[in-house]
């Protein structure tokens, strides 16, 4: 494997980026570097700084790379001296950039590179435990790095020097006294060789290790004057003093430290809104088991292991996520935001309640938030099985796992939870970040709308409202762009571009397709005008379903990317058509004879319910729409 410290990934152009993506400790791994320059004065000789030359660090234990060079302009600008890219790997010492490179990269097949190597493919705690033959010899030690790759090597131990493999021999102890370089005995010829090293002695009327300039030093008579015992005591009892005021000194500076902590905490509870929280919670105890709960800091430093890197499990635009678990054992995803707007903390507040009673299978729960801190902490329900984009365009094991039948019932659960946050919470929610990432599965691939960081209470005399265009490129409204005027509308485009991406299983937004296709939505679109639908869609549920059955959900999709926001259809409307999709799916006997009527009461003998919600509380009705869904495919055959 490469050598992450004698090696660098490098990019050459003036017109240039590169990228190197691979495994390391079997996740994926990426980055890469840039390089910009309008001419040759710009271009520096001899480094990669970004004038003609980029580098970058390749990370331990990098396997199965792959390297991509690119040109953001195709070298229009500066094809007279720069008519090509180049991207490679290359020991650090063993290239030197130049303006000439810029034309032609000579001997660009002769660059030498630094590999790292093992013995086998085991550990050296295995190695050293079995009784099979033990490649390290005497006088040697077992070096290895079992968290990126398997094998060990040998290595001599300190002081002595050889092959650590040669069969009975291994390595020798150096004679550090015949070596003038090993040798740093003040006194050279009292030098005496050890196994592994050496020591060192001083004349007689000296005293200390005899190593150094300053080894040996005279040995110093007894004290027996008495005036100076009694000094020595005097200095003694002004030690004793100075370290009882250094441990006093130092308890109340830890004192104070402690007493501005608590008080820093305060303050952070005030100012985000705290006071606040309190007393709507107390106003609204009896009214609602679904409450939020504030959580201390320390609750969610014990829950993260103080906020471990190790323990991250998102990144977003809006903050960070946790993995945690809480004293009474349940595990919650926290998420520590980027920052906050004091201005609008009622808002905040008001979110907090409104997010924490809302009950609904298919919406994260927000279990409570730590406000002890300067950006306020929240706590949510963990969801075990990653988002929707893992499963149907990172990675394409998943994507190939998710059945049609599967993509459909995670895209009506979608539409089903945004459908309630728009009309059955009070007061309404706008999501303004509907994305597959924020879209979770759990253990049984059901799906569950998290990260309000971006999201909005709509007043109830309200049906719009201006706020600072906010979302992820791809996903965003284009009417919300361009006026500023949110709506639950522009949830349900960012909703029509998840579902394209369930059915084509590409990713929103991508700067290695064509400039016409880089957007999914515009090419979703233009594919549908031109009849070519079949051609972008994942190949895998083509072979699982009727195409009429994907056309009706991709009609479906193309009204919800209508550029009007009126012309789209509501989020409830959405997860009705889908709902009834699935019901004519589910009971596709009522179709095998077209002409055969069938009675209503036989449809209302399939046990067809629904769960709704009523502030925060769960009512079993029947799904009121049986007939318009189940009826309309008999008499049509569809």
């Amino acid at each position: 494997m490469l050598n992450d410290t004698l090696n660098k990934f490098t990019a050459v152009g003036c017109d240039t980026f590169g990228i190197i993506e691979g495994i390391r400790g079997g996740k994926r791994f990426i980055t890469g570097c840039m390089s910009i320059c309008g001419g040759k004065d710009e271009v520096l000789d001899g480094t990669c700084s970004g004038g003609g030359c980029c580098q970058t660090a390749i990370p331990k234990g990098l396997m199965y790379l792959n390297l991509t060079v690119g040109s953001y302009n195709n070298h229009t600008f500066v094809e007279d001296f720069n008519p090509c890219s180049s991207a490679f790997i290359v020991e650090q010492e063993g290239y030197k950039f130049s303006v000439y490179s810029l034309k032609n990269l000579e001997n660009i097949n002769k660059l030498p590179v630094a590999l790292d190597w093992t013995i086998g493919n085991q550990t050296c705690e295995m190695v050293m435990n079995s009784s099979n033959y033990y490649a390290c010899q005497n006088n040697t030690k077992c070096v290895g790095d079992d968290t990126l790759f398997s094998g060990y090597r040998c290595s001599c131990l300190d002081g002595f020097q050889g092959n650590p493999y040669l069969p009975g021999i291994g390595c020798e102890d150096i004679d550090e006294c015949q070596n003038e370089n090993l040798n740093t005995c003040m006194v050279k010829r009292l030098c005496k060789n050890i196994s592994g090293g050496f020591s060192c002695s001083c004349p007689d009327g000296f005293t200390g290790d005899g190593k150094g300039e300053n080894g040996c030093v005279p040995i110093r008579r007894r004290i027996r004057d008495h005036n100076q015992l009694f000094y020595a005591r005097i200095l003694a009892g002004i030690a004793i003093l100075i370290a009882a005021l250094v441990l006093f000194f130092t308890w109340l500076r830890f004192f104070i430290k402690r007493k501005r902590l608590r008080q820093e905490k305060e303050k952070f509870f005030r100012d985000n809104g705290g006071l606040m929280l309190q007393a709507r919670l107390i106003k609204q105890q009896g009214g609602s088991a679904n409450i939020a709960k504030i959580f201390t800091v320390k609750d969610l430093e014990n829950a993260t292991d103080n906020f471990n890197e190790n323990r991250i499990i998102g990144q977003g635009g809006f903050g960070t996520f946790y993995k945690g678990f809480l004293a009474d054992n349940r595990v919650v995803a926290i998420k520590k935001s980027k920052l906050v707007d004091h201005t609008q903390i009622d808002q905040f507040i008001n979110e907090v309640i409104v997010l924490s009673q809302i009950n609904h299978r298919n919406v994260v729960k927000l279990i409570g938030c730590c406000l002890e801190t300067q950006v306020p902490l929240l706590v949510y329900e963990f969801i075990n099985n990653g988002t929707l984009c893992e499963h149907s365009i990172m990675n394409k094991i998943k994507a190939s796992a998710l059945s049609w039948n599967m993509r459909l019932r995670i895209a009506a659960e979608t539409a089903e939870a945004l459908s309630y946050l728009h009309s059955a919470a009070s007061p309404p929610v706008i999501h303004r970040d509907v994305k597959s990432v924020n879209i979770l599965l759990d253990d049984r691939y059901t799906a569950k709308v998290s990260d309000f960081g971006a999201s909005r209470l709509v007043p109830i005399d309200q049906t719009e409202l201006s706020t600072v265009v906010q979302g992820t490129l791809g996903y965003l409204d284009l009417e919300y762009l361009q006026t500023s005027q949110l709506t639950e509308k522009s949830d349900v485009y960012s909703y029509g571009v998840v579902l394209v991406e369930i059915l084509t299983g590409k990713k929103a937004l991508c700067h290695e397709r064509s400039e016409r296709d880089r957007n999914l939505a515009n090419h979703f679109l233009y594919s549908l005008k031109e009849n070519q639908l079949s051609k972008i869609l994942e190949d895998g549920i083509v072979n699982e379903t009727s195409l009429a059955e994907i056309k009706e959900v991709a009609m479906l999709a193309k009204r919800c990317l209508n550029v009007k926001g009126e012309d789209r259809p509501t989020m409830k409307e959405v997860a009705a058509e889908l709902d009834g999709l699935r019901l004519t799916k589910k009971h596709s006997w009522l179709t095998t004879n077209p002409t055969e009527e069938v009675e209503l009461e036989t449809l209302l003998e399939v046990p067809l319910e629904r769960h709704e919600y009523v502030n925060g509380d769960i009512k079993t009705v029947v799904y009121d729409s049986i007939v318009k869904h189940l009826i309309v495919p008999v008499t049509k055959g569809r």
